[in-house]
């Protein structure tokens, strides 16, 4: 079986199958079941978690939303390289790391691989300049649980005031890999690289509060998932499916070798006038038609000459469609100049 690509040309070739799953059609997966069909892991990232936990229910309309619905979509052709990047990384059980201009899809593409394999939510992790390991795995509430003990005049359960992160859920025992976007990686500190190595080696972490309380039962903890608990045996979280982790940058900072051997590395390029077209229709349907092509084609012509992101589109076409008729030829050029502002103006003045 195969699937057919562009080449840099624009002709399209055939890659075979085998363990290339995520095909990047834009297609949800109908003629296959992951669980059997994912290849094992290599010898040296093979972890072996607790008792198999249920993910949450795929989350479609929060797809939607991002994505556009299903059956509105024009079927996606799908990037080589793209394609062999995600599923290197899926294979190697390695995070995938997506570098690129903003605005380009390096976000979408989680939950792309998520929609298409059927693998639950997106479990999202934004990092800011105050993040940190330990913010991404978990949270204890010490001062709620000494309060709560002051009012009982006992001493409640540890568990109740562990909140795990989007990274600690993560890398609960599930049987297939959750996704988690750990986005924009370049604004975290400087540190927060190396700090992530030994996890993402591990497969795991503990909670050291969970750990010192051992009371020989699992203590059952919030999850970053709304509404779902986890139960955590001595202090500790190892996955059985390594999470399919996609990082974000936008080339900001460079990334000590030590973690970018560790990765899977994908560079986005900025999306073609047909990349951008699929893009219109997924979110506007033929709503979008009598405008796209023309709107197209000045979003790339401002491209040439300012640093615009693709969302700015969806913004400036979303205005055009709702409001465009009356306008004149020098407002809908006034209403272009203020939606597609360059980026890098951000601040000045």
């Amino acid at each position: 079986m195969s699937v057919e690509t562009p080449h840099g040309d624009g002709e399209f070739a055939a890659i075979p199958q085998g363990w290339l799953l995520y095909r990047g059609t834009g297609r949800p997966l109908q003629d296959i079941s992951l669980r059997h069909a994912l290849p094992a892991p290599p010898p040296w990232r093979t972890f072996t978690g607790g008792q198999v936990i249920d993910p949450p229910a795929e989350d479609l309309e929060e797809l939607d939303r991002r994505l556009g619905r299903v059956d509105t979509l024009p079927v996606r052709r799908p990037d080589p390289q793209e394609v062999i990047a995600v599923n290197a990384a899926l294979c190697l059980r390695r995070p995938l790391l997506v570098t690129g201009p903003p605005g380009v899809g390096k976000s979408t593409l989680a939950y792309q691989v998520s929609r298409e394999l059927h693998l639950g939510p997106v479990l999202r992790w934004p990092v800011n300049s105050r993040s940190t390991l330990r913010s991404g795995l978990y949270d204890y509430d010490a001062v709620a649980r000494v309060q709560d003990a002051r009012v009982a005049g006992s001493e409640p359960s540890i568990g109740k005031y562990v909140q795990l992160g989007p990274l600690g859920t993560a890398l609960l025992p599930y049987e297939l890999p959750r996704v988690l976007l750990i986005d924009e990686f370049d604004k975290g500190d400087a540190d927060l690289a190396n700090d992530l190595l030994d996890v993402v080696e591990e497969g795991g972490f503990q909670i050291r509060e969970l750990f010192r309380a051992r009371s020989g039962r699992p203590e059952v903890v919030h999850t970053a998932d709304a509404g779902r608990t986890a139960a955590i045996s001595e202090g500790a979280v190892t996955c059985r499916a390594f999470p399919f982790i996609v990082i974000t940058s936008n080339g900001e900072r460079e990334f000590p070798p030590a973690f970018l051997r560790r990765c899977i590395r994908l560079e986005m390029p900025e999306p073609s006038a047909e990349r951008l077209a699929e893009l219109v229709v997924a979110h506007f349907g033929q709503d979008a038609e009598p405008y796209k092509d023309r709107i197209i084609q000045e979003f790339l012509d401002y491209r040439t000459r300012n640093s615009v992101a693709a969302d700015q589109l969806l913004n400036a076409l979303h205005l055009v469609i709702t409001g465009q008729d009356g306008w004149s030829e020098q407002f809908y050029k006034q209403v272009l100049d203020v939606v597609l502002r360059r980026l890098d103006e951000a601040g000045v003045g």
